[in-house]
């Protein structure tokens, strides 16, 4: 069973994020997410400073 923890946002499309009190953004992926998924082989990530439309890309992931 997934654990839903306070403090977090989600997309409808399985995201979340975590704003610190300090600024920092975490985001992740649902349990749901991370099962679909299974193996992640490859992930790419912006450069620090990178911003980001409202629900504009930001990363890449691939998963077997």
């Amino acid at each position: 069973m997934s654990e839903v923890p306070d403090g977090l946002y989600y997309t409808k499309e399985h995201e979340w994020i975590r704003v610190d009190q300090d600024g920092i953004v975490t985001i992740g992926i649902t349990d749901h997410a991370q099962d679909a998924l299974t193996d992640i082989v490859y992930i790419e990530l912006p450069e620090v400073g990178f911003t980001c439309d409202d629900m504009g890309e930001f990363a890449v992931v691939e998963s077997v």
